[in-house]
Order: C-alpha cells, then structure tokens, then sequence
C-alpha cells in the first residue's frame, strides 16, 4: 500500500469531536444555571421581582390535569414543591445543554432557544398576582442576556466555532484510491473542522472558565433562594404583631397531662406549629405586610365591607381547638393536625356586611388568587363556629400557616374551607362558581370522614411477646369520636380507651394494652363517631372526597 493508499487516521478527530460536544453541552448547562442563578438573585434583592422558577413552578400548577395533585402528593408527601422546583431546575438544564450543542453549529439556534426559554419565563412571571409584571419581563431578559453572554464565552473558550471552513484538499493524484480518499478527507476536515481548535490550552481554558462559572451560579442561586424563603424581597410590616388577647370566657381550656396519654411514639393532642402539616398551591409562601394587608367582604352581600389586620385584632376575640385535614391523606396518613386557633368569629365580619338571601356559597380568596368555597349553611350552623384566624398555638399565625389571616372552618376538609393568606371573602351561589380544585375534579363538598390511625407500634416493627401498647388518634371533627377498637388479624374488636375530648372539633388519642403472642399479626383499627356512625372498612382513594378504610399495620412478636 502507498502512502496515498493509507488510511487517513480519523480517531483523534473523532474524540476532540467528542469532547468538543461535550463541552457545548456543558457551556449550554452552565448558562442555563447562570440564568437561573441571576433569576433568584435578582428575585430576593428586589421587592415585586418573580423567582423565574417559582413562577413556571405556579404556571405547571395552574395548568396540571386531573390526578396530578394526588399523585405528586402520593409520591412525595409534603416534599412535593421542592420535587418539582429540582424537576424545573433540572429540565431548564437539560435543555440549556442541547441548546449549547445546537449553538456551537449556529448560533442563531442558541439566541432563539434561550429567547423562548426567557419568553415563558416572563410569561409565568407576569401571571403571579404578588409580584409586578414590568419587573417580571426586566427579570426574564437579564437572566436571558446573561445566559447569551455565559455561552458564548464558554463557546469561544472550546476554539474556533463559527469561522469559514476550510476548503477540500486538492486532487494532485492520479491514482483512483488515492482521489477517494482525498474526497472523503477533505469532507470530512469541512465537517470536523471546528472541532479540531481543541487544542489543550483551550481545554484548559473552558475547565477554568466553566468551573468558576458555574460554582458562582451555585452560590448565587442557593442565596438567592435562602433569601426568598426567609422573606426576602419583602417589605415587612413596620411594627411587631403582637395577637390580641382573648377575654376569659372565650379562652379555650388548657390541657394538662391528665387529658392525653404519655405513651412514647404517639402524636400529641396539640402539633407543634413547626411540625404541623402544610399542603397549600404556593411554591414560595406569601410574605404579606400586614400593616398594608386588608381583606373584604364582596358578593351578595348588602354593603361591602373592608377591614384591616389592626381593625380585625380589635373586634371580639375567641380560641378554640379545631382538627383540619387535608383530603390528599391517605389511610393511615399525617396530613391532619389539631391546633389551637385564636381568630374572630366569620359570622361577625359577615353580619357586618349583610349576607343576602339566595347566597349559598362562600368564597375564600387567598392572596396568591387560590380560592376555596364551602356552603353558607355550613358557615351559620349554630352548632360550629367558623372563623378568620390570626394566631395558631399562642402566637400570631406563621408566614406558612397563613399569617395574617386564614379561615378555620370545623368540619371541612381544607381545599374547600382552609383559605390561607387570606384577602376576600365572597358570597355567591354554589351554581354559580366553583373553587379552585373543584375545577379539577374533586368534590364540591368535602367534608372530613371519620378517620383512625395507628401511631404505634409502627408497621412492621418487631416486639416482645407480652402486654404490648397499640396507640393513636382518630378523629372525626364537628361531630367527634366517641368510640375506638382495634381487631388483630381479624378476630374480635377490642375498645380502646380514649384520651379526654377537647371538643367535638378535635381528634382524641387511644391506646389499647394488647397482650401480644409470638408470631406476625395485622392489627387494624376503626373508630365510631358522635353520631353512632362506624367507620367504614370499604377503601376508596382519596379523589374525589377523601379516602376511606381501616387503618393496618404488621407487627411481627418474638
């Protein structure tokens, strides 16, 4: 074979080509977590300013089909914002890396994909009722500029990308193989040609500039989002909150250990604020300035009616013990706590403002325009008091909870009754609108079924044979629990002993000394309302008014 026979070697080229896409596709990531980056950053410096992923975040909700709810909540319980601000994050990424890719061949393609990545982003940006949308859009076109300015720097950093190609050698041989071989040469040096400026320098160079790059992001995107989780960009109010005091006769009891069981493992009667539940529609939560915060009363109403925090602390103030649950918990789930609640009784603000005849609906308006609506009947019943809270366990209402203003109404699962961050309470009719999560499916009325969960032993432990404590909550509030038992493995029920009731709004603890014999057994549990009604052993999923069935769990006795 001659030397113009030979093989021409295509393995050096072939792997710059390699490392050369590989670098786009991480100058494109890069840019995508600069933008990012600058995106919270920006957010958490300037009042008003959307965080470009929260808000995608809001429009993905917004715009999530039927199921999607229970399925995020089934998968990762209280975890599922963070799981879908990492899905946002990690998408956005994915597809700056291609659009990295596409740019070093033209970069035309780079402007355009990041354009239209900005444009959603200022879309979504503009639809956050608490933010202004002229800073929305300023926000989207710096985090695009600065991610055009990022790649193409990085890009440059990888050799030449956008320059003339070099043009075919030319055919000085005679020899047939030989013209073939220059052929496919000189094709492919035209194709490969800016993959070849890989030089070491250059990769020197794009690591140096990649890696600073994108430990800045890092640190300005984890600062930004600290600072927007803990209030920043937000004006806070100018004077502590301080809750009003009840009068006496309107304190709720308080509880001493003689009311609750002491048994290692089981929930207490009162959840700690920071361990109560939170399942609410708001990526970020809503840091309201209570000394600019006011909320009305609209609708059918006889004269609209506008009050402020300062005038709501000043008309008569009560507490009460009130269970709320969400209808998203699953048998056996955590998604209820009780609490105590310090607010105004809703059917005084709603005297103030004259409800009309023929208004059978009210609607809670939250800040962030999430609405629920429940019956007005539901509301007036003189045997629960509904009412706008302003504290929770003996301090003002935390930001995540609902502060200033939520509504507590006994009885009712939250996504139709539990309107935190309160700003509008509207009457309409029950025909004439429907909340929120009614839109995707669930059930118009929802209120809270009779439900019993087993704290301890938890599923699958391991115990010694003997006198064994099985112990709970169950709850079944405004009507109350008067009865609980539990079977094991299907035998006879057995009753439980009932810790003191706070109220017929709140869930109760039990316990049950079994006296357990080696070997695995299931133990389940129901419980009995104050109505005389058993909770059912039926199961249905939660969808569309909550899940029914006992309580299980397996013990496993040595």
């Amino acid at each position: 074979m001659t030397p113009a026979d030979a093989p021409v070697p295509t393995g050096a080229a072939t792997s710059a080509g390699r490392a050369t896409t590989l670098a786009a596709a991480a100058a494109g990531a890069i840019a995508g977590a600069a933008a990012i980056a600058v995106g919270e950053i920006i957010a958490s410096l300037i009042s008003g300013t959307p965080s470009l992923v929260l808000a995608i975040g809001d429009l993905i909700i917004d715009l999530q089909p039927p199921g999607a709810k229970q399925f995020m909540a089934d998968t990762f319980g209280t975890n599922d914002k963070l799981a879908l601000n990492l899905v946002i994050v990690g998408v956005a990424i994915a597809i700056a890396a291609g659009l990295g890719i596409a740019s070093r061949r033209q970069w035309r393609t780079g402007v355009v994909g990041f354009g239209i990545a900005g444009a959603v982003a200022a879309f979504a940006g503009i639809r956050e009722p608490l933010s202004s949308q002229v800073l929305a859009v300023l926000n989207a076109v710096i985090a695009v500029a600065v991610s055009l300015v990022v790649l193409r720097a990085l890009l440059l950093a990888t050799g030449p990308a956008w320059g003339p190609r070099p043009a075919a050698p030319p055919l000085t041989t005679t020899s047939p193989a030989a013209r073939r071989r220059v052929v496919l040469a000189g094709s492919q040096a035209a194709t490969e040609a800016p993959l070849l400026g890989w030089s070491r320098w250059d990769r020197r160079r794009f690591l140096i500039l990649a890696g600073s790059t994108a430990l800045g992001s890092l640190v300005l995107g984890v600062l930004g989002r600290y600072r927007l989780n803990n209030g920043g960009g937000v004006s806070p109010g100018a004077v502590a909150v301080v809750l009003p005091s009840a009068p006496p006769s309107a304190v709720a009891p308080s509880i001493v250990p003689a009311d609750s069981f002491d048994l290692p493992g089981i929930t207490p009667l009162i959840m700690p604020n920071d361990q109560f539940y939170r399942i609410d529609t708001s990526l970020l939560v809503p840091r309201v300035d209570e000394t600019t915060w006011s909320m009305k009363v609209s609708g059918m109403v006889d004269t609209e009616v506008t009050l402020t925090y300062a005038q709501l602390q000043a008309m008569p103030i009560f507490e009460q013990y009130v269970t709320i649950a969400c209808v998203s918990n699953q048998v056996g789930g955590d998604l209820v706590g009780n609490a105590k609640w310090t607010g105004v009784h809703l059917r005084d603000v709603l005297a103030m403002a004259g409800v009309q005849s023929g208004a059978t609906q009210i609607v809670g308006h939250s800040v962030d325009d999430f609405t629920v609506g429940f019956p007005t009947a539901w509301a007036m019943d003189p045997t629960r008091d509904p009412m706008i809270a302003l504290g929770m366990n003996g301090v003002p209402l935390p930001s995540e909870h609902g502060f200033p203003a939520r509504l507590i109404i006994p009885g009712l699962y939250g996504y139709v009754s539990a309107t935190k961050w309160l700003a509008e309470i509207e009457l309409t009719t029950l025909e004439g609108f429907d909340a929120y999560w009614v839109q995707l499916g669930w059930a118009k009325e929802g209120p809270i079924l009779t439900q019993s969960r087993i704290d301890v032993p938890s599923n699958g432990a391991s115990v010694a044979a003997g006198t064994v404590p099985v112990a709970g909550v169950a709850w079944a509030p405004d009507r109350g629990i008067s009865a609980v038992e539990i079977s094991v493995d299907g035998g006879p029920w057995l009753p439980a002993e009932l810790s003191s009731a706070l109220n017929k709004a709140t869930w109760v603890q039990w316990r049950v000394d079994w006296q357990a014999t080696a070997g695995s057994h299931v133990v389940e549990v129901r419980a009995t309302d104050g109505t005389g009604t058993v909770q059912t052993a039926e199961t249905s999923d939660p969808p569309p008014d909550g899940a029914r069935g006992h309580d299980k769990i397996q013990v496993q006795v040595s």
